[in-house]
């Protein structure tokens, strides 16, 4: 790489005609983000047709600026309202959630913008100075280790979760369960469709996420008899800058989310299982773990961040290899091949305007992102002063158009009616929600790994171990499963209580 590289980048993606397609960009990825059931990959789909006449700089500069605005959007539903407007966003929930309801949604807003500008400008600048050595190492990974790095998503949130390992466990047997429902991925046979053709397709994530957190809260405040009557959050200019105080002392967090999130970017679908791990480590090592999942900022610096890391480094091996690593890479892959370009190593050296224009525009349009998004805090921070009475069927509406937008049918939203019961029941029986998204968006991906792993090994599971990278994470993800069973014999060891703990150093 050299300093010329980049500068020519930046003399591209600082034009005012770029500037303002970023900034267009930015503003309509955020309204698809916000929307429940769109996302940034549907977004940058439906836009695509609009780049074929644009110099393919200028287009891949709008796209990627939908797709920021898209990370940066789906944060706001998932704290104003407990809908995850993106996969990645349900971590946020968590928290954000519960810090709106206590009138700190101004807080919880800034707090999860500014962690998405700090976690996505790590990955840009890793990028920057590291491509060629990164897409290296992602060569190197094979179904064994993208199924070890699957099965440490899950050992971390049972190990490092807190609360019930058991109800955890539970709740990720029954994500796996709903994942299984269709066609095998190998065979192609049925399973668990009990004959109703339209089980066949199975379950969509997202509805299924519209359903457990947006309906589900929806259902318990019914219960409560709508006592969630707005809050005093209001047009408080100085909430930003207030935030901005507090997130210092979070920097071991900002650190720790960065590198979780941009490792897990390189595989796809990274950005969902990031930001869950990076919340499970950042309530392990907290000083104030008690207090994650009842509205600590924490809880929402860690996955926000995390997930805006692998939401970019994602982009790293659909530039170097042709590979994307995530869905709006694979949009934005087709998009290349559409504008004449050939994504893989050569790209640097063919059509390098190009790829320095783009790497200039994930700073500017990070920085452009964070400015519109922070200029807003107190505007969406007001909505929470509608009282939750009237706020209710408005939310009901967006929950049903998000989940019949996925698919244009009215099953989804019966699917979307029966996930929301179910989020109820868990709620009221105290089993956490966020294993069993985290089995059903995870599900195919691991069972795919995994077989696709035996049937390299001829059915020996000892693949997972034998290999250097694979092996070290799977011994990991054994160790933090066994976690729950090893600390409390160790605190009898040391003659320390079994119940409490005491706040790790990290």
């Amino acid at each position: 790489m050299g300093i010329e590289n980049l500068w020519l980048g930046f003399q591209i993606a600082l034009t005012p005609y770029n500037i303002g397609i970023g900034v267009v960009g930015i503003l309509l990825g955020t309204i698809i983000g916000v929307l429940p059931g769109l996302g940034g990959a549907n977004g940058v789909a439906i836009l695509l047709p609009v780049t074929f006449t644009m110099p393919p700089t200028s287009a891949i500069i709008l796209l990627t600026s939908i797709y920021w605005g898209a990370l940066f959007g789906g944060a706001i539903t998932s704290i104003l309202f407990n809908i995850p407007g993106e996969p990645w966003s349900v971590a946020t929930t968590f928290d954000g959630y519960p810090m709106a309801r206590q009138g700190q949604g101004g807080q919880a807003l800034t707090g999860a913008f500014t962690s998405s500008f700090i976690g996505a400008f790590f990955s840009i600048v890793l990028i920057t100075f590291f491509a060629p050595i990164l897409a290296d190492i992602a060569l190197r990974f094979g179904p064994p280790e993208f199924f070890a790095i699957q099965l440490l998503t899950f050992s971390s949130f049972v190990g490092l979760g807190g609360g019930n390992p058991f109800k955890s466990l539970v709740s990720i047997l029954i994500g796996f369960i709903l994942a299984t429902v269709g066609l095998d991925i190998v065979t192609g046979q049925l399973r668990l469709t009990f004959g109703f053709t339209e089980l066949m397709k199975g379950f969509d994530f997202i509805i299924a996420v519209i359903g457990l957190f947006g309906v589900g809260e929806i259902l318990l405040s019914v219960e409560e008899g709508l006592r969630f009557q707005g809050t005093r959050t209001g047009m408080n200019p100085r909430v930003v800058l207030d935030t901005w105080k507090i997130l210092p002392r979070f920097w071991r967090t900002f650190v720790r989310s960065s590198f979780i999130g941009f490792w897990m970017g390189f595989k796809p679908g990274g950005a969902t299982p990031a930001s869950f791990m990076s919340y499970a480590f950042a309530k392990r090592f907290s000083k104030n773990a008690e207090r994650f999942g009842k509205g600590e900022l924490e809880g929402v610096v860690a996955p926000e961040t995390a997930a805006h890391a692998a939401g970019i480094a994602a982009m790293l091996p659909m530039i170097t290899l042709g590979i994307p690593g995530s869905p709006t890479a694979a949009v934005m892959l087709g998009g290349l091949i559409i504008w004449g370009l050939q994504p893989g190593p050569m790209l640097f050296k063919d059509n390098p305007d190009f790829v320095w224009g783009l790497i200039a525009s994930m700073y500017t349009g990070n920085v452009i992102g964070v400015l519109m998004v922070l200029a807003f805090v107190p505007f969406f921070a007001m909505i929470l002063r509608i009282p939750f009475a009237i706020l209710t069927p408005l939310i009901v509406v967006v929950c049903a158009i998000g989940s019949y937008a996925v698919h244009n049918s009215m099953l989804d939203i019966w699917y979307m009616l029966i996930f929301g019961v179910i989020g109820y029941v868990f709620k009221k029986l105290d089993y956490p929600l966020a294993p069993l998204v985290l089995a059903l968006v995870l599900g195919d991906m691991a069972e795919s790994a995994l077989r696709q792993s035996l049937i390299i090994s001829q059915g020996s599971p000892s693949i997972f171990m034998t290999r250097p990278i694979s092996g070290a994470i799977t011994a990991a993800a054994i160790f933090f499963f066994a976690l729950p069973v090893i600390t409390p014999w160790w605190r009898r060891l040391r003659g320390l209580p079994a119940s409490g703990h005491a706040p790790p150093r990290e």
